[in-house]
């Protein structure tokens, strides 16, 4: 082999090297987030995006993503220290709180302003009122959870009681309620998105109203912490926000089909097109919070709806367990 082949190969073979001891490092110069999410949903969107897109990267935090399935099991992985940072409903953080905790959980950042369900009807009208569900049978969400108050909030609102007017299911599995709808069971039922859309792709449900446009602002899905982590590492907390807010800012600036495709790993068997409609439904009624800041009235309003519902142990006080301190600092 001659001398300048030879000196070319090595050369090659030095730089790839570099290369590759550069990609290491940067790995490990990345702090890694173990954050738990309550369920995987396109409700969800800037999250998933601030991952796929790099904000997080960007911020030097490398995220490890689990479901959690289900609010108690979420916050029992917060409390436990198998999760840093959980992405829940804020009602949870009152139920946490109103039992004693010695370390209490912080809400910091808000993902979703509204409730993410729809109600979904066996068929089609076209004329939707909300006292047609008056002597119907309603499939709801499980009893204590977010989705289910909210539900009861917005009819109540319409002049329905929940437990007279209408035969009320709320005994079924969040997983299997869908199922129980498309087998036979319910007049109407809330549901989330993808379902609700995919129900109306197959005719087996029309999409007649949205709970989240009607319940109004609430810190529906939000991410906090322990105050102990907070306090020992609030860079991590303020660089984890300022990715999200990168996230809120493409999810409303970006194209729905954009946003779908940037999502669309962590929905491998949905549809791009089905994403971009659940995407540019939950747009339009404002779902995804346009900024990290969980601000009073929201709060007022969420204990409002779960005082309603017979579900609140004691109103909280919004500064003991909502800290917007580095929402702020990320809006400066």
């Amino acid at each position: 082999m001659k001398k300048w082949v030879k000196s070319s190969l090595l050369v090659i073979i030095a730089s790839l090297t570099v290369l590759l001891i550069a990609a290491c490092n940067d790995s490990e110069e990345l702090q890694t987030v173990k954050v738990g999410e309550v369920t995987r949903s396109i409700f969800y969107a800037p999250q998933y995006v601030a991952i796929t897109q790099g904000f997080f990267e960007e911020e030097g935090l490398n995220i490890e993503l689990s479901t959690v399935a289900g609010g108690d099991k979420t916050m029992t992985a917060l409390l436990s220290g198998g999760i840093d940072i959980a992405l829940v409903g804020s009602e949870t953080s009152i139920y946490v709180s109103a039992q004693g905790a010695n370390d209490p959980i912080k809400n910091f950042a808000q993902l979703t302003q509204t409730d993410g369900t729809f109600l979904v009807a066996r068929e089609e009208i076209e004329d939707f009122s909300w006292d047609m569900l008056n002597g119907s049978t309603f499939l709801g969400q499980r009893k204590g959870g977010m989705p289910q108050m909210a539900g009861e909030f917005v009819l109540k609102k319409h002049g329905i009681d929940p437990q007279e007017d209408l035969e009320l299911i709320q005994n079924i599995d969040f997983a299997n309620i869908s199922t129980a709808f498309a087998s036979g069971t319910g007049d109407f039922v809330q549901l989330f998105e993808p379902t609700a859309s995919v129900f109306e792709q197959e005719g087996i449900g029309h999409i007649v109203a949205s709970f989240g446009t009607e319940s109004g602002h609430l810190p529906y899905t939000v991410f906090m912490a322990k105050d102990s982590f907070m306090k020992e590492d609030p860079e991590t907390i303020e660089k984890f926000t300022r990715a999200l807010k990168k996230a809120q800012d493409f999810v409303y600036e970006a194209s729905a089909t954009e946003v779908a495709e940037a999502i669309q790993p962590y929905f491998e068997d949905t549809d791009v097109e089905l994403i971009a409609t659940v995407v540019e439904r939950y747009r339009e009624q404002e779902s995804f919070a346009k900024d990290p800041i969980l601000d009073e009235e929201e709060w007022n309003n969420l204990q409002d709806i779960m005082d309603e519902a017979g579900e609140l142990p004691k109103r909280m006080d919004y500064n003991e367990l909502v800290d917007t301190t580095f929402a702020e600092k990320v809006l400066e």
